[in-house]
């Protein structure tokens, strides 16, 4: 063969080093499967989002993403970013550098807003747990009786961090603000928990509520969406943190006058969200929550099976959308990861800072049902014995099998 076809040939060889057969079983809590009615949607040219037909479709857009926060009274902006920027945009929107709030820390993505909100200039009061546990709303509540003075401006929690799999219980924190009768912005990150989780933005007074368009809507990677009370929208007038991307500003005097983008939106985003959402619900917002409850329960059982543990310590905190594992001290958790890719297409998340080597997790979250779930298990299961874990195989399928056996219900649409 000519020297000159060898580059290409080398080229080649580097493309298909990635190729394995069938599908990839996508199982790390995020970004997720995407729906083929989502990709088909998405699969357009590009529009001028000055014609009628943007602002039309941003409009319905708009008041049908207040449902999946179950709003009815908050404002949302849909943001070209990720979860991080949605994150920026609820702190510096409502708050002013050198603000005292309140924040917890109890897992790796935690650990990253308090960082931003560090950075960003606010006197960040830390409540740290260890990772595997929930918030410690004990200290929270003594905080906010000490703080007659309303010093505190903001509590900041992260509803489910998927870094543990643990859920914090957000109308308790309401609770709590309400007891003690303070007048604390609640801001809450729910990328992982919206159109999954139980959410109630207004019935928990939550002012600024946000998530990804890559975790429970199913949709790639690119769209923040954020959703703001009255109070918070208020509390943006005198806010002084510097904004410019994010400012609410913009979008309010856009949408006032009926064009709504202060600057070009992924037309592909767009229809790929209007597609996700009229999935949602169809299925039936309450009917999503349950599946996940499902898949949820069915992995721990999985795992309780297996004879491991989960990492998070109670199971008051236990998260439907994503389970963290601990492995036996003799397991390095990143090679069941990387088995599961090398060997058997299966892509499981990794451990993160303070539990990396010590726990692999599997996302159960966004367009996923019963049947790929256990698939994933038994692949689990496979990886498991390759590692040198005595898992009896079959086990977690098994116990999995079991429980959803009695509690899938028939597809509401083929009835």
């Amino acid at each position: 063969m000519p020297k000159v076809f060898f580059p290409l040939l080398f080229q080649k060889r580097k493309m298909d080093y990635m190729y394995g057969p069938g599908r990839n079983h996508l199982f790390v809590p995020g970004p997720v499967n995407i729906p083929e009615q989502v990709i088909r949607a998405m699969n357009r040219n590009n529009e001028d989002y000055r014609s009628p037909a943007i602002p039309a479709m941003t409009k319905t857009l708009l008041e049908d993403v207040k449902k999946i926060f179950k709003s009815t009274s908050g404002t949302p902006f849909i943001i070209p970013t990720t979860g991080t920027g949605a994150w920026e945009s609820a702190l510096t929107n409502t708050l002013s550098p050198g603000d005292r709030i309140v924040s917890f820390l109890i897992g790796q993505f935690s650990l990253l807003w308090i960082d931003q909100q560090q950075r960003l200039n606010f006197n960040v009061d830390v409540i740290e747990s260890d990772w595997g546990q929930g918030a410690n709303l004990d200290v929270l509540a003594s905080k906010l009786a000490a703080d007659t003075a309303h010093t505190i401006k903001a509590v900041c929690i992260v509803h489910n961090e998927t870094a543990t799999g643990v859920t914090n219980n957000l109308a308790t924190v309401r609770k709590i603000l309400d007891h003690y009768q303070h007048p604390a912005l609640f801001l809450v990150d729910g990328v992982s928990s919206i159109c999954a989780l139980d959410f109630r933005m207004d019935e928990w007074g939550i002012d600024v509520a946000l998530t990804g368009s890559q975790k429970a809507l199913s949709m790639p990677t690119g769209m923040g969406i954020v959703c703001a009370s009255p109070k918070a929208l208020e509390a943006s007038q005198t806010a002084k943190s510097v904004r410019v991307f994010f400012d609410w500003k913009d979008y309010l005097k856009f949408y006032k006058m009926g064009t709504y983008w202060p600057y070009t939106p992924s037309i592909q985003l767009l229809y790929g969200l209007r597609a996700a959402l009229d999935l949602l619900f169809e299925e039936g917002l309450d009917n999503v929550i349950a599946r996940h409850s499902r898949l949820g329960k069915a992995t721990r059982l999985a795992v309780e099976a297996w004879g491991l543990k989960n990492c998070t310590q109670k199971e008051e905190w236990y998260s439907d959308t994503v389970t963290a594992v601990l492995v036996p001290p003799y397991i390095d958790s990143s090679e069941i990861v990387r088995r599961g890719w090398k060997r058997y297409n299966l892509s499981l998340g990794l451990g993160l800072n303070k539990v990396a080597g010590k726990v692999f997790r599997i996302g159960h979250l966004g367009n996923l049902n019963e049947l790929q779930l256990l698939g994933c298990l038994a692949g689990v299961e496979m990886i498991l014995k390759d590692v040198g874990y005595p898992v009896k195989l079959g086990s977690g399928v098994a116990a999995a099998c079991a429980f959803l056996q009695n509690t899938t219900p028939l597809i509401a649409s083929r009835i």
